[in-house]
């Protein structure tokens, strides 16, 4: 079968194509595993985490992509969940302890990271953490919820909003666009500001319904109960606590930062940004639970992610333009058909 294979750690600018396009052994499900024909497949930005070593896969090469559609075409001796052709999405969850905390156990291993993943035409997973995808939702357009969605899913509930208090979203890509979709939902009478560095996004955060949106180092009028972080670097964080209200939360909503901006956390002074009993809250991964939750919320709301959709050849174009911040919405591979 057809791969985009990660064989080394690099830095994306150095090396233009980090994954090469190559000829693998089909897999074979094993226990209660699945083997899944992936028909599309979202481009995170943990991936970029992975390629240039943030978060560096124990064992190389590997399949990267954890934000996966496809039909289950054969299902293990011990399968009991799913059957031959149902179509289900795969997140950054592989496998864990199935425990409600799972995202936080040692037995955590992550789709595309620590098994292989969806930039390939097929893969397996154990039948647990395969999710069906409501019919109101074609291929393409699910594909971001498995992660961006189902992730920022997690990031809003740990804000503790109250409908009617408000939220800002920094930074505006593949997961906050859809947040803001889940938030207007959830809590119809909250307004939501929106943080981000190019006017082509602030505007399509007003068409999505925010109610003020500027550059990340401007002042909202009147600071917020709640932000959610969504972007990959240190100043963001600063600013965030600047527009936070006393008492609010800063829930950051990734796996790692980079590292070249991270002098910016000594612009921190902690009169005016941390006292007041101000919070930050980390997103660690994602429990099987938050998935099955959001996926059906994202159904009945429905949830219509923005996306712009490559061929699995081109996984390597996305990711540069991905790393270059030339996002509006979310990436997506084109796998298979059916």
């Amino acid at each position: 079968m057809k791969a985009m294979l990660l064989r080394r750690i690099c830095l994306l600018g150095e090396v233009s194509e980090p994954l090469e396009l190559a000829e693998v052994p089909m897999p074979e499900p094993v226990g209660d595993e699945v083997l899944i024909k992936v028909l599309a497949c979202g481009v995170c930005h943990t991936e970029l985490d992975e390629i240039e070593g943030r978060t560096a896969p124990p064992v190389l090469p590997v399949i990267p992509g954890h934000e996966v559609i496809g039909i289950v075409e054969q299902c293990g001796p011990d399968t009991r969940l799913l059957r031959v052709g149902d179509r289900v999405g795969v997140g950054w969850i592989h496998s864990s302890s199935g425990d409600e905390d799972e995202n936080l156990s040692t037995e955590f291993r992550a789709t595309g990271r620590d098994a292989n993943g969806g930039y390939a035409e097929y893969m397996t997973v154990r039948d647990r953490y395969a999710y069906p995808v409501p019919e109101v939702f074609n291929d393409i357009e699910a594909a971001p919820l498995l992660c961006a969605g189902a992730v920022g899913y997690r990031a809003l509930k740990l804000t503790n909003l109250v409908n009617g208090q408000s939220l800002g979203l920094m930074g505006f890509g593949g997961s906050a666009h859809i947040v803001i979709q889940l938030a207007k939902h959830l809590f119809p009478a909250s307004p939501v500001s929106v943080f981000a560095r190019h006017e082509e996004v602030r505007q399509f955060a007003k068409e999505l319904g925010a109610a003020w949106a500027g550059d990340v180092e401007e002042r909202v009028p009147t600071p917020l109960d709640a932000i959610i972080d969504t972007t990959p670097v240190w100043k963001p964080i600063v600013e965030s606590l600047r527009n936070l209200a006393p008492g609010g939360r800063l829930v950051i909503n990734a796996i790692r930062k980079e590292s070249f901006d991270q002098q910016a956390l000594l612009e921190l002074n902690y009169h005016d940004d941390l006292w007041m009993e101000r919070e930050i809250k980390t997103v660690a991964n994602v429990t099987h639970h938050d998935i099955g939750e959001f996926l059906k919320i994202a159904g009945d709301i429905p949830i219509k992610p923005t996306v712009e959709v490559y061929p699995l050849e081109e996984a390597n174009r996305a990711l540069v333009e991905l790393k270059e911040g030339r996002i509006q919405g979310a990436k997506v591979l084109r796998v298979g058909f059916r």
